[in-house]
Protein backbone atom coordinates (compact mmCIF):
# COMPACT_ATOMS: atom_id res chain seq x y z
CA UNK A 1 0.00 0.00 0.00
CA UNK A 2 1.64 3.52 -0.67
CA UNK A 3 1.59 5.91 2.14
CA UNK A 4 -0.38 9.12 1.38
CA UNK A 5 -0.46 12.40 3.17
CA UNK A 6 -3.66 13.02 4.76
CA UNK A 7 -6.90 15.42 6.17
CA UNK A 8 -9.97 15.94 5.67
CA UNK A 9 -10.93 18.80 4.44
CA UNK A 10 -13.95 17.81 3.62
CA UNK A 11 -15.93 17.47 6.36
CA UNK A 12 -18.33 15.93 6.33
CA UNK A 13 -20.07 15.67 3.24
CA UNK A 14 -22.15 14.56 1.87
CA UNK A 15 -25.08 15.92 0.32
CA UNK A 16 -28.32 17.26 -1.45
CA UNK A 17 -27.33 17.64 -4.91
CA UNK A 18 -26.23 20.93 -6.17
CA UNK A 19 -25.35 22.72 -9.56
CA UNK A 20 -21.97 24.05 -10.49
CA UNK A 21 -21.75 27.76 -10.81
CA UNK A 22 -17.97 27.73 -12.37
CA UNK A 23 -15.90 25.63 -14.50
CA UNK A 24 -15.15 22.18 -14.89
CA UNK A 25 -11.25 21.83 -15.15
CA UNK A 26 -10.76 20.02 -18.00
CA UNK A 27 -13.47 21.75 -20.51
CA UNK A 28 -15.43 24.54 -18.91
CA UNK A 29 -18.87 23.13 -18.65
CA UNK A 30 -21.34 22.19 -15.84
CA UNK A 31 -22.74 18.61 -16.77
CA UNK A 32 -26.13 19.13 -18.05
CA UNK A 33 -28.68 17.02 -20.10
CA UNK A 34 -32.18 18.05 -21.28
CA UNK A 35 -32.94 14.71 -22.13
CA UNK A 36 -31.97 13.29 -18.25
CA UNK A 37 -34.02 16.33 -16.73
CA UNK A 38 -37.34 14.65 -18.56
CA UNK A 39 -36.48 11.46 -17.19
CA UNK A 40 -35.84 12.56 -13.33
CA UNK A 41 -38.78 12.23 -10.89
CA UNK A 42 -40.42 15.15 -9.43
CA UNK A 43 -38.34 16.43 -6.39
CA UNK A 44 -39.49 16.64 -3.86
CA UNK A 45 -38.83 19.65 -1.29
CA UNK A 46 -34.99 20.13 -0.45
CA UNK A 47 -34.26 19.01 3.03
CA UNK A 48 -34.65 21.58 5.77
CA UNK A 49 -31.68 20.40 7.52
CA UNK A 50 -28.87 21.11 5.57
CA UNK A 51 -25.34 21.20 6.37
CA UNK A 52 -23.45 23.60 3.48
CA UNK A 53 -19.36 23.09 3.28
CA UNK A 54 -17.64 25.47 1.09
CA UNK A 55 -13.68 24.10 0.71
CA UNK A 56 -11.42 26.93 -0.20
CA UNK A 57 -8.32 24.98 -1.14
CA UNK A 58 -5.08 27.05 -1.76
CA UNK A 59 -3.29 24.88 -5.35
CA UNK A 60 -0.39 27.21 -5.50
CA UNK A 61 3.14 26.03 -5.42
CA UNK A 62 4.26 23.30 -2.72
CA UNK A 63 0.26 22.57 -1.39
CA UNK A 64 0.71 19.25 -2.97
CA UNK A 65 0.48 17.78 0.35
CA UNK A 66 -3.23 19.36 1.54
CA UNK A 67 -4.47 18.52 -1.79
CA UNK A 68 -3.59 14.98 -1.24
CA UNK A 69 -4.68 14.95 2.49
CA UNK A 70 -8.19 16.49 0.89
CA UNK A 71 -8.40 13.42 -1.05
CA UNK A 72 -7.89 10.79 1.64
CA UNK A 73 -9.66 12.33 3.99
CA UNK A 74 -12.63 13.33 2.67
CA UNK A 75 -14.32 9.94 3.19
CA UNK A 76 -14.03 10.42 7.07
CA UNK A 77 -16.28 13.51 7.03
CA UNK A 78 -18.67 12.31 5.17
CA UNK A 79 -18.59 8.85 7.35
CA UNK A 80 -18.70 11.53 10.36
CA UNK A 81 -22.03 13.00 9.37
CA UNK A 82 -23.81 9.80 8.48
CA UNK A 83 -24.47 9.54 12.23
CA UNK A 84 -25.66 13.31 12.70
CA UNK A 85 -29.30 14.06 13.98
CA UNK A 86 -30.43 18.05 14.74
CA UNK A 87 -32.92 19.16 16.31
CA UNK A 88 -36.01 17.39 15.84
CA UNK A 89 -33.93 14.23 15.46
CA UNK A 90 -33.77 14.91 11.88
CA UNK A 91 -31.00 13.71 9.78
CA UNK A 92 -29.34 16.19 8.14
CA UNK A 93 -28.30 15.84 4.50
CA UNK A 94 -25.01 17.45 3.26
CA UNK A 95 -23.61 19.72 0.63
CA UNK A 96 -20.11 20.51 0.07
CA UNK A 97 -18.95 23.10 -2.55
CA UNK A 98 -15.26 23.32 -3.93
CA UNK A 99 -12.93 26.35 -4.98
CA UNK A 100 -9.28 26.15 -5.95
CA UNK A 101 -7.28 29.71 -5.37
CA UNK A 102 -3.87 30.78 -5.79
CA UNK A 103 -2.60 29.01 -8.84
CA UNK A 104 -1.18 30.29 -11.88
CA UNK A 105 -3.15 28.45 -14.24
CA UNK A 106 -6.01 30.42 -13.03
CA UNK A 107 -7.62 33.72 -14.77
CA UNK A 108 -5.69 36.74 -13.37
CA UNK A 109 -8.99 38.90 -13.94
CA UNK A 110 -10.71 36.37 -12.00
CA UNK A 111 -7.88 36.50 -8.98
CA UNK A 112 -6.23 33.43 -9.73
CA UNK A 113 -9.80 31.65 -8.67
CA UNK A 114 -11.95 29.11 -9.46
CA UNK A 115 -15.14 27.62 -8.70
CA UNK A 116 -14.74 24.13 -9.21
CA UNK A 117 -17.92 22.46 -7.90
CA UNK A 118 -21.40 24.59 -6.50
CA UNK A 119 -23.11 22.83 -3.51
CA UNK A 120 -23.71 19.50 -4.48
CA UNK A 121 -24.35 16.29 -2.56
CA UNK A 122 -23.14 13.97 -5.19
CA UNK A 123 -20.52 12.03 -3.63
CA UNK A 124 -18.69 10.86 -6.74
CA UNK A 125 -18.56 14.23 -7.92
CA UNK A 126 -16.91 15.72 -5.43
CA UNK A 127 -14.00 13.12 -4.95
CA UNK A 128 -13.86 13.48 -9.09
CA UNK A 129 -13.41 17.16 -8.60
CA UNK A 130 -10.91 17.15 -5.91
CA UNK A 131 -8.77 14.45 -8.12
CA UNK A 132 -8.52 17.15 -10.97
CA UNK A 133 -6.92 19.44 -9.27
CA UNK A 134 -3.20 19.84 -9.34
CA UNK A 135 -0.75 22.87 -7.67
CA UNK A 136 1.18 25.89 -9.81
CA UNK A 137 2.62 28.89 -8.50
CA UNK A 138 0.11 31.76 -7.86
CA UNK A 139 -1.32 34.96 -5.91
CA UNK A 140 -3.61 34.17 -3.02
CA UNK A 141 -6.32 36.23 -2.34
CA UNK A 142 -8.04 35.16 0.64
CA UNK A 143 -10.30 37.61 0.65
CA UNK A 144 -11.50 37.36 -2.72
CA UNK A 145 -12.06 33.83 -2.24
CA UNK A 146 -14.28 33.94 0.60
CA UNK A 147 -15.96 36.63 -0.76
CA UNK A 148 -16.28 34.67 -4.25
CA UNK A 149 -17.47 31.99 -2.56
CA UNK A 150 -20.42 34.33 -0.34
CA UNK A 151 -21.70 35.64 -3.89
CA UNK A 152 -21.65 33.23 -6.08
CA UNK A 153 -23.31 29.97 -3.93
CA UNK A 154 -27.01 30.01 -2.78
CA UNK A 155 -26.42 29.41 1.23
CA UNK A 156 -29.95 29.81 1.96
CA UNK A 157 -31.72 32.28 4.73
CA UNK A 158 -32.18 29.41 6.78
CA UNK A 159 -30.55 30.30 10.39
CA UNK A 160 -31.19 26.62 11.85
CA UNK A 161 -28.78 25.39 8.78
CA UNK A 162 -24.62 24.72 9.42
CA UNK A 163 -22.93 26.96 7.46
CA UNK A 164 -19.54 26.85 7.26
CA UNK A 165 -16.29 27.81 4.86
CA UNK A 166 -13.16 26.04 5.40
CA UNK A 167 -9.86 27.82 3.55
CA UNK A 168 -6.52 26.28 3.63
CA UNK A 169 -3.37 28.29 2.66
CA UNK A 170 0.15 29.30 3.55
CA UNK A 171 0.67 32.95 2.56
CA UNK A 172 -0.30 35.49 4.48
CA UNK A 173 -4.25 36.25 4.94
CA UNK A 174 -3.71 39.85 4.00
CA UNK A 175 -3.17 39.44 0.16
CA UNK A 176 -4.90 40.93 -2.68
CA UNK A 177 -6.99 44.18 -2.60
CA UNK A 178 -9.84 43.16 -1.09
CA UNK A 179 -9.71 43.81 2.37
CA UNK A 180 -10.10 39.80 4.14
CA UNK A 181 -12.19 42.14 7.03
CA UNK A 182 -15.07 42.79 4.55
CA UNK A 183 -15.39 39.36 3.36
CA UNK A 184 -15.68 37.87 6.93
CA UNK A 185 -17.79 40.61 7.73
CA UNK A 186 -20.31 39.19 4.60
CA UNK A 187 -20.03 35.80 5.78
CA UNK A 188 -21.02 36.83 9.65
CA UNK A 189 -24.01 39.09 8.19
CA UNK A 190 -24.81 35.62 6.44
CA UNK A 191 -24.70 33.33 9.03
CA UNK A 192 -21.38 31.43 7.46
CA UNK A 193 -18.99 30.36 9.98
CA UNK A 194 -15.05 30.95 8.48
CA UNK A 195 -12.73 28.20 9.92
CA UNK A 196 -8.90 29.05 8.92
CA UNK A 197 -6.80 26.32 8.47
CA UNK A 198 -2.86 27.40 8.30
CA UNK A 199 -0.41 25.65 6.41
CA UNK A 200 2.39 26.20 8.74
CA UNK A 201 3.55 27.28 11.76
CA UNK A 202 1.18 28.30 14.35
CA UNK A 203 2.21 31.39 15.18
CA UNK A 204 3.06 32.52 11.68
CA UNK A 205 -0.66 32.07 10.89
CA UNK A 206 -1.29 34.38 14.09
CA UNK A 207 1.12 37.19 12.79
CA UNK A 208 -0.07 37.03 9.03
CA UNK A 209 -4.38 37.30 9.89
CA UNK A 210 -4.98 33.86 9.59
CA UNK A 211 -6.55 33.67 13.26
CA UNK A 212 -8.47 37.14 13.13
CA UNK A 213 -10.16 35.76 9.89
CA UNK A 214 -11.53 32.74 11.99
CA UNK A 215 -12.29 34.85 14.72
CA UNK A 216 -14.33 37.68 13.52
CA UNK A 217 -17.25 34.90 12.96
CA UNK A 218 -16.50 32.65 15.34
CA UNK A 219 -14.64 30.04 13.23
CA UNK A 220 -12.08 28.38 14.46
CA UNK A 221 -8.51 29.05 13.35
CA UNK A 222 -6.05 26.02 12.74
CA UNK A 223 -2.41 25.43 12.24
CA UNK A 224 -1.52 21.86 10.20
CA UNK A 225 1.62 20.37 8.69
CA UNK A 226 0.43 19.63 5.25
CA UNK A 227 3.42 17.84 4.44
CA UNK A 228 3.04 15.29 7.01
CA UNK A 229 2.74 11.55 6.65
CA UNK A 230 -0.16 10.17 8.34
CA UNK A 231 0.26 6.59 9.29
CA UNK A 232 -2.83 4.48 8.08
CA UNK A 233 -3.75 1.83 10.61
CA UNK A 234 -5.37 -1.86 8.60
CA UNK A 235 -7.61 -3.45 10.33
CA UNK A 236 -8.35 -7.46 9.46
CA UNK A 237 -11.75 -6.10 7.84
CA UNK A 238 -10.37 -4.35 5.37
CA UNK A 239 -10.24 -6.81 2.86
CA UNK A 240 -13.87 -7.85 3.31
CA UNK A 241 -15.11 -4.21 3.29
CA UNK A 242 -13.86 -3.81 -0.14
CA UNK A 243 -15.42 -7.02 -1.56
CA UNK A 244 -18.41 -6.38 -0.31
CA UNK A 245 -18.13 -2.86 -2.32
CA UNK A 246 -17.62 -4.68 -5.20
CA UNK A 247 -20.93 -6.76 -4.46
CA UNK A 248 -22.41 -3.44 -3.97
CA UNK A 249 -21.81 -1.64 -7.01
CA UNK A 250 -23.42 -4.63 -8.98
CA UNK A 251 -26.67 -3.55 -7.18
CA UNK A 252 -26.63 -0.14 -9.55
CA UNK A 253 -29.47 -0.35 -12.06
CA UNK A 254 -28.00 2.53 -14.35
CA UNK A 255 -31.19 4.30 -16.10
CA UNK A 256 -31.51 8.08 -18.58
CA UNK A 257 -29.16 10.10 -20.27
CA UNK A 258 -26.42 9.79 -17.56
CA UNK A 259 -26.57 6.56 -16.35
CA UNK A 260 -23.46 4.67 -18.07
CA UNK A 261 -21.21 8.09 -17.43
CA UNK A 262 -22.08 8.17 -13.59
CA UNK A 263 -21.78 4.25 -13.28
CA UNK A 264 -18.45 4.57 -14.97
CA UNK A 265 -17.54 7.93 -12.35
CA UNK A 266 -18.40 5.40 -9.36
CA UNK A 267 -15.97 2.85 -10.48
CA UNK A 268 -13.08 5.45 -11.58
CA UNK A 269 -13.28 7.06 -8.04
CA UNK A 270 -13.50 3.80 -6.12
CA UNK A 271 -10.25 3.15 -8.26
CA UNK A 272 -8.94 6.71 -7.26
CA UNK A 273 -9.55 5.88 -3.51
CA UNK A 274 -7.52 2.57 -3.96
CA UNK A 275 -4.76 4.33 -5.94
CA UNK A 276 -4.19 6.36 -2.85
CA UNK A 277 -4.45 3.61 0.01
CA UNK A 278 -6.46 0.38 0.53
CA UNK A 279 -7.82 2.44 3.45
CA UNK A 280 -9.03 5.10 1.86
CA UNK A 281 -11.01 2.69 -0.27
CA UNK A 282 -12.62 1.33 2.74
CA UNK A 283 -13.48 4.58 3.97
CA UNK A 284 -15.17 5.10 0.56
CA UNK A 285 -17.04 1.82 0.46
CA UNK A 286 -18.16 3.10 4.20
CA UNK A 287 -19.48 5.86 2.89
CA UNK A 288 -21.11 3.96 -0.39
CA UNK A 289 -23.07 2.02 2.68
CA UNK A 290 -24.55 5.40 4.67
CA UNK A 291 -27.33 7.18 3.49
CA UNK A 292 -25.70 10.39 2.26
CA UNK A 293 -24.77 8.46 -0.67
CA UNK A 294 -28.01 8.88 -3.05
CA UNK A 295 -28.01 8.26 -6.34
CA UNK A 296 -31.62 8.68 -7.54
CA UNK A 297 -30.71 10.65 -10.46
CA UNK A 298 -29.04 7.50 -12.23
CA UNK A 299 -29.85 4.23 -10.27
CA UNK A 300 -33.41 2.72 -10.28
CA UNK A 301 -32.91 1.15 -6.90
CA UNK A 302 -32.45 4.53 -4.97
CA UNK A 303 -34.99 6.37 -7.22
CA UNK A 304 -37.98 3.98 -6.48
CA UNK A 305 -37.58 5.40 -2.70
CA UNK A 306 -39.58 8.33 -4.02
CA UNK A 307 -43.01 8.41 -2.97
CA UNK A 308 -43.80 9.22 -6.65
CA UNK A 309 -41.78 7.32 -8.02
CA UNK A 310 -43.93 5.25 -11.34
CA UNK A 311 -41.85 3.26 -13.26
CA UNK A 312 -44.23 3.83 -16.47
CA UNK A 313 -42.35 7.40 -16.38
CA UNK A 314 -39.81 6.36 -17.70
CA UNK A 315 -39.55 5.59 -21.12
CA UNK A 316 -38.47 2.08 -22.57
CA UNK A 317 -35.08 3.54 -24.13
CA UNK A 318 -33.90 5.11 -21.10
CA UNK A 319 -33.77 1.81 -19.70
CA UNK A 320 -31.03 -1.03 -18.76
CA UNK A 321 -30.32 -3.59 -22.06
CA UNK A 322 -31.96 -6.23 -19.31
CA UNK A 323 -35.17 -4.60 -18.67
CA UNK A 324 -36.17 -2.88 -21.87
CA UNK A 325 -38.29 -5.83 -22.55
CA UNK A 326 -39.31 -6.33 -19.08
CA UNK A 327 -42.74 -5.89 -18.13
CA UNK A 328 -43.86 -3.26 -15.23
CA UNK A 329 -44.36 -6.32 -13.37
CA UNK A 330 -40.84 -7.84 -13.50
CA UNK A 331 -38.93 -4.68 -13.86
CA UNK A 332 -40.22 -3.59 -10.49
CA UNK A 333 -39.51 -7.23 -9.31
CA UNK A 334 -36.16 -6.43 -10.09
CA UNK A 335 -35.76 -3.59 -8.63
CA UNK A 336 -36.77 -4.51 -5.43
CA UNK A 337 -34.61 -7.45 -5.89
CA UNK A 338 -31.87 -5.02 -6.00
CA UNK A 339 -33.05 -2.76 -3.11
CA UNK A 340 -33.10 -5.77 -0.50
CA UNK A 341 -29.95 -7.10 -1.83
CA UNK A 342 -28.03 -3.83 -1.39
CA UNK A 343 -29.52 -3.52 1.93
CA UNK A 344 -28.08 -6.20 3.05
CA UNK A 345 -24.67 -5.46 1.66
CA UNK A 346 -24.97 -1.91 3.28
CA UNK A 347 -25.80 -3.26 6.46
CA UNK A 348 -22.60 -6.27 6.38
CA UNK A 349 -20.48 -2.81 6.14
CA UNK A 350 -21.73 -0.69 8.33
CA UNK A 351 -21.39 -3.82 10.86
CA UNK A 352 -17.28 -4.57 10.06
CA UNK A 353 -16.78 -1.24 10.11
CA UNK A 354 -17.75 -0.58 14.08
CA UNK A 355 -15.52 -3.81 14.33
CA UNK A 356 -12.88 -1.92 12.05
CA UNK A 357 -13.20 1.74 14.52
CA UNK A 358 -12.89 -0.43 17.44
CA UNK A 359 -9.75 -1.86 16.57
CA UNK A 360 -8.22 1.23 14.97
CA UNK A 361 -9.57 3.30 18.44
CA UNK A 362 -7.34 0.22 20.19
CA UNK A 363 -4.58 0.75 18.14
CA UNK A 364 -4.17 4.55 17.30
CA UNK A 365 -2.05 6.99 19.26
CA UNK A 366 -3.62 10.82 18.84
CA UNK A 367 -0.46 11.95 16.61
CA UNK A 368 -1.30 9.24 14.40
CA UNK A 369 -4.50 11.20 13.20
CA UNK A 370 -4.86 13.13 9.79
CA UNK A 371 -4.01 17.10 10.77
CA UNK A 372 -6.74 18.32 8.43
CA UNK A 373 -9.08 15.70 9.29
CA UNK A 374 -8.77 16.27 13.33
CA UNK A 375 -8.89 19.93 12.83
CA UNK A 376 -11.70 19.97 10.57
CA UNK A 377 -13.50 17.66 12.43
CA UNK A 378 -12.90 19.14 15.80
CA UNK A 379 -14.03 22.11 14.58
CA UNK A 380 -17.20 20.87 12.39
CA UNK A 381 -18.37 19.12 15.94
CA UNK A 382 -18.04 22.49 18.01
CA UNK A 383 -20.25 24.44 15.72
CA UNK A 384 -22.65 22.03 14.65
CA UNK A 385 -23.13 21.62 18.72
CA UNK A 386 -24.23 25.63 18.68
CA UNK A 387 -26.63 24.80 15.98
CA UNK A 388 -28.20 21.75 18.14
CA UNK A 389 -26.45 18.99 15.74
CA UNK A 390 -25.51 15.85 17.83
CA UNK A 391 -24.08 12.96 17.41
CA UNK A 392 -25.30 9.10 18.28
Amino acid sequence: MKNVKQILVLGALTLGMGQSFGNDLNNGNTLKDPVFTEVVMEDSKPANNMVKIALLLDTSNSMDGLINQAKAQLWDIVNKFTNAKCGNDGRPQLQIALYQYGNDNLSSREGFIQQVLGFSGDLDEISEKLFSLSTNGGEEYCGQVIQTSLSQLDWGKNPDQLKMIFIAGNEPFTQGKLNYKDAVANAKEKDVIVNTIFCGAYEQGINTGWKNGAQLTGGEYMAIDHNREVVHITTPYDDVIIKLNSKLNKTYISYGALGASKIQQQSAQDSNAMEMEEVVAVKRAVSKSSRLYSNSSWDLVDASKAEDFDIDKIKKEQLPMELKEKSKAEITSYIEGKKRERSDIQKEIQDLNSKREAYIASQQKDNEKGELENAMLTAIQKQAAKKNYRWE
